[in-house]
C-alpha cells in the first residue's frame, strides 16, 4: 500500500466561523490553528497547505481568565537603546480588538514558509457581523469542544 500525499490541487478549502466570547483566548487560538493546519483532515500533509478559512467575530469581547486583562504584557522593541515598548492585554484590547487573537493563532502555527499563508486565511472581526455570508461558513462552538 502507497503513502498517501496530498497535492495543492486536491486541498478543498472550508470556511468556519467561532465567536471569542464563548470560550477562553487560549481554546479559541488552539481550535483556530488546528483549522488552519487542516490537521483534522484525513488528506492532511505536512508540507501542503490543507488548511480551511476561518472568521473569527466578537474579538472585543475576548474572554481572558484571572487577572489576564492588566497582567498580561505584550513586548515589541525598536531596537534601538530604549526602545522597549509594553503593553497589557488590556490597552492592546483598546487600541486594536484583533491583536490578541492573532498574535496568539500566530504563535500557535508552526514557523515555516506555510504560516503566512495560512495567517491571511484568518478573518478576525470586533463585533458580530462579518462580510462572508456568500461564502456559508459552518459555525463551530469552541465550549462544546467539538
Amino acid at each position: 500500500m502507497k503513502t498517501y500525499s496530498a497535492k495543492p490541487s486536491d486541498v478543498i478549502r472550508s470556511w468556519y466561523v467561532i465567536d471569542a466570547s464563548e470560550a477562553p483566548m487560549g481554546r479559541v487560538a488552539t481550535k483556530i490553528a488546528t483549522l488552519l493546519t487542516g490537521k483534522g483532515k484525513p488528506q492532511f500533509t505536512h508540507h501542503i497547505d490543507c488548511g480551511d478559512y476561518v472568521i473569527v467575530i466578537n474579538a472585543e469581547k475576548l474572554v481572558a481568565t484571572g487577572d489576564k486583562h492588566n497582567k498580561k504584557v505584550y513586548y515589541s522593541h525598536s531596537s534601538y537603546p530604549g526602545g522597549l515598548k509594553e503593553k497589557t492585554l488590556g490597552e492592546a484590547q483598546e487600541k486594536d480588538p484583533t491583536f490578541a487573537i492573532r498574535h496568539a493563532v500566530r504563535g500557535m502555527l508552526p514557523v515555516n514558509k506555510l504560516r503566512d499563508g495560512r495567517l491571511l486565511r484568518l478573518k478576525v472581526y470586533a463585533g458580530s457581523e462579518h462580510q462572508h455570508a456568500p461564502q456559508q461558513p459552518q459555525v463551530i462552538s469552541v465550549k462544546d469542544g467539538k
